[in-house]
């Protein structure tokens, strides 16, 4: 089954020349099925970029999935345009009624601020715990995750001497975990950060295990126990030339960072594309054995 997208979304025409399989609502409408209702908080300021990112990754499962487009209210997007929101997205307080199966909670680019210095920390704190009750498993990526462990289980965010920024190497801590079913001993993931946790702290949290990281990047996925809570440090959903922009854009704002580690290879016009299967199959794990495999028919048992 594809996932369910409004049938206008500018993502859709993108994952379909991509041999995604997507839904549009008129169609799903006429199959006699509960869809997983999954919400995306979207953070990230170029926001069409990046659902389409997730979307491409969430496409690829037999269920069908219903997607809900969330942004803040207390936040002004100036990178996607005020039509685009008003049309696809919603806010917390239209769907705080609501109870989904899953939620996305994307990265932001505000790492150089205090938690409490982000201008919608409070909104984001308010969804954090919303999400206990309305939510069966809450996937939380790059300064989500930062900021969630940061409100559920006070650990702090730690600044890094200079931008971690490229593809590394992960190993795999718990192969009989649900998230990492078929997953390789070793996989390549990308990151894109200043900022890191401690691993030691981590590890005294009795509910939390740390299920995959990296010599060179630190720790990369996390969860809880009961697996309502998903903790991922990296940008397993960046397309090809994600960290390649990004670079450009730092070294035009005269940012002084270093290229991106086991990025680009030589002699190849484009970056190479390492990390594609083993984000595919995070995602996949995810939605199918810790969301649909444990999430109540009837959403409102949820507790």
């Amino acid at each position: 089954m594809p996932i369910k997208i409004p049938n206008a979304l500018p993502a859709a025409n993108t994952l379909k020349s991509e041999n995604i399989f997507v839904m549009t609502e008129n169609v799903a409408l006429k199959q006699d099925i509960r869809p997983l209702k999954i919400a995306i908080l979207n953070l990230m300021p170029k926001k069409i970029e990046t659902e389409t990112q997730l979307l491409r990754l969430l496409g690829n499962s037999p269920l069908q999935i219903e997607i809900t487009l969330l942004q803040t209210a207390s936040h002004k997007s100036k990178n996607t345009s005020a039509e685009h929101l008003l049309t696809f997205y919603k806010t917390f307080n239209d769907v705080k009624d609501e109870r989904f199966d899953g939620l996305i909670i994307t990265g932001a680019p505000v790492e150089h601020l205090n938690f409490n210095e982000v201008d919608y920390w409070d909104e984001l704190c308010e969804i954090f715990e919303w999400s206990k009750s309305n939510v069966h498993s809450t996937f939380h990526i790059c300064w989500g995750a930062q900021a969630a462990l940061y409100h559920h289980y006070d650990v702090g965010k730690i600044d890094l001497k200079e931008k971690l920024s490229g593809v590394f190497v992960h190993e795999v801590k718990d192969e009989l975990h649900p998230l990492l079913r078929c997953f390789d001993d070793e996989f390549f993931a990308p990151h894109s950060r200043y900022t890191t946790v401690d691993e030691g702290e981590i590890n005294q949290i009795e509910d939390l295990k740390i299920l995959a990281d990296s010599k060179e990047a630190g720790v990369y996925l996390m969860a809880g126990k009961d697996n309502r809570q998903i903790f991922v440090t990296g940008h397993g959903e960046y397309e090809r030339t994600t960290l390649e922009a990004e670079y450009s854009r730092d070294l035009a704002r005269g940012i002084d960072v270093a290229v991106p580690t086991n990025y680009f290879s030589e002699g190849k016009s484009a970056p190479r594309l390492c990390w594609r299967a083993h984000s595919s199959l995070l995602f996949s794990n995810w939605i199918n054995f810790i969301v649909y495999q444990n999430t109540p028919y009837n959403l409102e048992e949820l507790g």
